[in-house]
């Protein structure tokens, strides 16, 4: 098994996180590690998105787990290889939140493909904070 975490602070509300999180097709706006997504449903529970990034496949995931407001859980399964990321809302006492990413990885290419998912979160979760403190 394979896991990491990641998180930033960032100066808004949990219901703009939200709003930002639930706009599957709106990610590309704040993570470059994206260049085509296409949610197949509401953003709910048991719906499946089809996400490419530059240079590479497609892949399908699906949401196994969406928490107004508090977050959401996306399962990927390549080959055998299981990805499980969180993506969580935690209000902080400043009236700011928390968004934490964690990821666990399980499988036979569990180790190769943990440095490849997680490799840009840092970058992802700063494109996340810069939008969501725009006026």
């Amino acid at each position: 098994m394979w896991t990491h975490e990641e998180s930033i602070d960032i100066r808004t509300s949990p219901e703009r996180i939200w709003q930002l999180f639930a706009d599957v097709p709106g990610w590309k706006a704040w993570n470059a590690g994206i260049d085509r997504i296409e949610l197949h449903g509401p953003f709910v529970a048991g719906t499946t998105f089809t996400m490419q990034p530059p240079g590479s496949e497609a892949f399908v995931s699906t949401l196994v787990d969406v928490r107004d407001h508090e977050g959401f859980t996306d399962e990927t399964v390549i080959d055998g290889t299981c990805v499980v990321v969180e993506h969580c809302i935690e209000p902080q006492g400043s009236g700011g939140v928390r968004v934490v990413y964690r990821t666990r990885i399980t499988g036979p290419s569990a180790e190769a493909f943990g440095p490849m998912v997680t490799g840009d979160f840092g970058e992802v979760l700063r494109g996340l904070k810069a939008l969501a403190e725009q006026p």
